[in-house]
This record gives C-alpha cells, structure tokens and sequence, in this order.
C-alpha cells in the first residue's frame, strides 16, 4: 500500500492542486473521516480553514508520507 502511495507522488507537481480539500485526501489517502481527524488533532497534517472546509496542502501530505 505505501509503494501505491508513493507512486501516486511521482506525478509531477504541476498536474496536482496544491490545495485539497478534506474529502480528496481521505479518497488519495484511502482513510476515513476520523483517522483525517486524528491527523488534524495530533498535528500529524496540518490543515487551513477557510470558512467551513478544510484544505490540505499536497506538500504537507507528501511529506507526511515520506516520515511515516
């Protein structure tokens, strides 16, 4: 599954927003909404509110990955 993941990051930048919101994470991630929440809560994936959505920065995920 992590090689799965990792191939999906070698798609070049420019072809990727950079910004996601929370239900393209839990899709790209293959998570639910309390496992993205758990990563919101311990700081694990930072995250931007703009009004009521959440957005997630595609950087943030990557590296995430590569940590784990």
């Amino acid at each position: 599954m992590l090689e799965d993941l990792q191939n999906l990051f070698q798609i070049k930048i420019s072809q990727q927003k950079l910004w996601l919101r929370s239900s393209e994470v839990k899709a790209l991630l293959k998570i639910s909404s309390g496992t993205l929440q758990n990563l919101r809560i311990n700081g694990t994936l930072s995250y931007t509110r703009v009004g009521g959505t959440l957005y997630y920065n595609y950087k943030d995920i990557e590296e995430m990955l590569k940590k784990k």
